[in-house]
């Protein structure tokens, strides 16, 4: 007969790693699963100790836990392979929704696989997913691209590769760079539809749904930007289109030629360049203060 442990292991065998989703602030978008795993496994490794004690606290449940974030990946990865090949079970969660989507813990992942670990995945919520399911484009098929580089070059290498890409688009963004991020895909990718997912499942939550600029204005009125923030971008749909830059060349071009009305000008570089009307008008507007002096 194998003897086993109190939790029903055989003893010297290894252990299990559960990667465990949880709520992105409703603290009852949970699976029953989870929330048992939660309870039942030896140790929980958290982003955030205090949070997922609170969190499990509200759902009345009390266990052992470890930081695991970025900073202590390197760190902390071996001596929980090490408990894992003992025969503990490990819970992994993040600070909120499906852990390594944007979040720690790919490391821990990649060397339980290279242990011949058990590695098990309870599903849950994903601000991805969640975004994308509310958005109204496409999601037959999409890329998530997480967070954008931080640095400018590389972010803007980073969307012009995906400017003809046909696919809806998701992103990731700090509230601090979001209206950064806004400018630069109206300049490389033109003036798409949009939806801004912030807040989700929590009291402030909001859905920012137009073209790229209508997101960019709204939120320039305001004056700060907080909470999570998904960004979800329409797919290249075929047709040509044009840089923010370039379309603004023809904007000039057309106000200072005086041939055709502001109106006309919108409707005839909207329908070529991908930008809304609104945006194109109001561009001419202002040109054609500037030439006036008015």
């Amino acid at each position: 007969m194998v003897k086993k442990d109190k939790k029903n292991v055989p003893v010297g065998s290894s252990g299990t790693l559960y990667v465990v989703a949880t709520p992105l602030g409703n603290r009852e978008d949970v699976t029953l699963r989870a929330l048992k795993v939660l309870q039942d496994v030896d140790l929980i490794a958290a982003e955030d100790t205090r949070k997922t004690r609170r969190f499990l606290a509200y759902h009345g449940i009390r266990n052992q836990f470890i930081s695991y974030h970025e900073h202590n990946e390197d760190e902390r990865t071996p001596a929980l392979i090490a408990r894992l090949q003992n025969g503990m079970t490990i819970a992994l969660v993040s600070n909120a929704g499906t852990p390594l989507v944007s979040d720690p813990g790919y490391r821990l992942v990649e060397a339980a696989l290279e242990s011949h670990l058990r590695v098990v995945p309870i599903p849950g919520v994903s601000a991805a997913t969640a975004a994308l399911s509310v958005a109204g484009l496409p999601t037959d098929s999409f890329i998530f691209v997480g967070f954008p580089a931080k640095k400018k070059a590389r972010r803007l290498q980073q969307l012009n590769d995906l400017a003809t890409e046909p696919r809806t688009l998701i992103f990731y963004e700090s509230p601090k760079r979001l209206q950064a991020l806004l400018s630069e895909l109206l300049e490389v990718l033109s003036d798409r539809r949009g939806v801004l997912a912030r807040e989700m499942t929590k009291h402030h939550e909001e859905f920012l749904r137009g073209r790229l600029s209508e997101i960019a204005g709204n939120l320039s009125g305001r004056p700060s930007i907080k909470g999570e923030c998904t960004l979800i971008v329409a797919g290249y749909d075929g047709r040509s289109f044009q840089s923010w830059p370039l379309v603004l060349e023809q904007i000039e071009t057309a106000v200072r030629a005086g041939q055709l009305s502001l109106s006309a000008i919108a409707r005839e570089i909207a329908a070529v360049s991908g930008f809304s009307k609104n945006k194109i008008y109001a561009e001419a507007l202002k040109i054609s203060k500037e030439l006036t002096g008015g």
